[in-house]
């Protein structure tokens, strides 16, 4: 097992470049499942999860090289089965289901793992697949579909699901007639696949809003497509610059799709300046406290939640932080909590009172986003923070250490 060892109390000055988005990658690499050539993706981040959908999509016959991009064909696409011990490690594995449904006609799944933030049921998926007109089964652990054809219907989703808008769009690609998909998840990464289906044929029109309209065709081709920057590694790091007092100039960023965390960071107190290819984030002292509740987008992300909970450990004055996307995302504050935070949870609120500063101390990160606070509290403490169980980073932060170390951060992974 590896650790993070963060020695905290350094500013950070430079800049920084941000990876392709994670959200955005893994359905758009599934979504090859759907054509026969060559598909070329660039700006694909290299993280565990991006492996896992890769070697998910090998065992189902699909070929994959990489150099600098990477290049899928799934014209030998020949098993319609996606394996426990790889779904286990990653929920979005659940995102082939749809492309192989409408590609095979089959799809034998199983249900998926990810971090434990909460429930996350894919009944929103399957009630959708079975309105398609696919017989869908739960069996021994997996999901097993099958329709001899599909055909379009209007599905509404009882709450806005990210993965289940993205998998019932794919499925309608290639169904007979028009498929529409109210109260349909809005982020760019679901506009991000849009655009992809469509560079493949695709016929898809409203995406970015509540009301997505897909009109099946026969047969998609292949495409070349640049995935959108990771709206939620770009968040990190302005915080990074925020709790440090830093000057950060993070390139590569989107920031179209990132007003409501701009807006926060700005009541913060949050230096923000727009450049022609990045933003310049400087903080500066006293940090304000501010409310924020999750919501969907273009709400403020619930990825951000833990970065800016640790932001607000920092400020003057008392934060509330709401959580209504998941039930389970406050895992990291007993973490933060024993480097002296002073938080107090209230059914699905935080109640986070600023101190004058945090000591480094054991860590153990739970999920994904629950190590990036840990490291930004580690990069602000006073003395030593060491962080176990990194292996969650990994699933979503390309080379974060290396990049926090070209900033001038005390930081480096070692053998446990």
């Amino acid at each position: 097992m590896e650790k993070i060892i963060i020695n905290g109390g350094k500013r950070l000055i430079g800049e920084v470049e941000i990876s392709g988005a994670k959200n955005a990658a893994l359905p758009i690499l599934a979504a090859s499942i759907l054509t026969e050539g060559w598909n070329t993706f660039s700006n694909v981040p290299n993280l565990r999860d991006v492996e896992t959908i890769k070697k998910l999509l090998i065992g189902l016959g699909v070929k994959v090289e990489e150099e600098k991009d990477v290049r899928i064909n799934a014209a030998g696409l020949n098993n319609y089965e996606a394996p426990y011990d790889l779904v286990k490690t990653m929920r979005a594995s659940v995102l082939v289901l749809g492309p192989l449904l409408a590609r095979l006609k089959k799809a034998k799944v199983a249900l998926p793992g990810g971090c434990a933030i909460g429930a996350r049921p894919i009944n929103l998926h399957l009630n959708g697949l079975a309105a398609l007109g696919a017989k869908v089964d739960l069996k021994h652990g997996y999901v097993e579909a099958e329709a001899k054809s599909l055909k379009g219907a209007t599905i509404f989703f009882d709450i806005p699901t990210v993965t289940g808008t993205e998998n019932l769009m794919m499925a309608a690609t290639l169904a007979d007639g028009v498929t529409t998909l109210e109260n349909a998840a809005c982020e760019p990464e679901v506009v991000d696949l849009a655009n992809v289906l469509k560079k493949m044929g695709a016929d898809i029109r409203g995406e970015g809003t509540e009301v997505i309209t897909i009109e099946g065709v026969k047969e998609l081709k292949s495409t070349n497509h640049t995935i959108i920057p990771d709206r939620i590694e770009a968040g990190t790091f302005m915080v990074a610059a925020g709790i440090t007092a830093g000057d950060i100039k993070v390139r590569n960023c989107n920031i179209a799709h990132m007003d409501a965390v701009f807006s926060k960071l700005t009541e913060a107190g949050i230096k923000l300046t727009y450049e022609n290819d990045g933003v310049r984030v400087i903080g500066t002292k006293p940090i304000r406290s501010i409310d924020i509740k999750t919501l969907p987008y273009p709400g403020f992300p619930t990825d951000m939640q833990a970065q800016m909970m640790v932001l607000m450990c920092f400020a003057n004055g008392t934060s509330i932080i709401s959580e209504t996307v998941f039930e389970n995302r406050f895992m990291h504050v007993s973490e933060l909590r024993r480097m002296g935070a002073d938080i107090r949870i209230e059914g699905r609120s935080a109640i986070v009172k600023g101190v004058s500063g945090l000591n480094g101390a054991p860590v153990m990160a739970t999920d994904l986003r629950a190590s990036a606070s840990l490291i930004l509290a580690g990069l602000a403490s006073e003395g030593k923070t060491e962080i176990s169980r990194i292996y969650h980073i990994d699933r979503g932060y390309e080379r974060i250490v290396e990049k926090l170390s070209n900033l001038g951060a005390d930081i480096k992974r070692v053998r446990d």
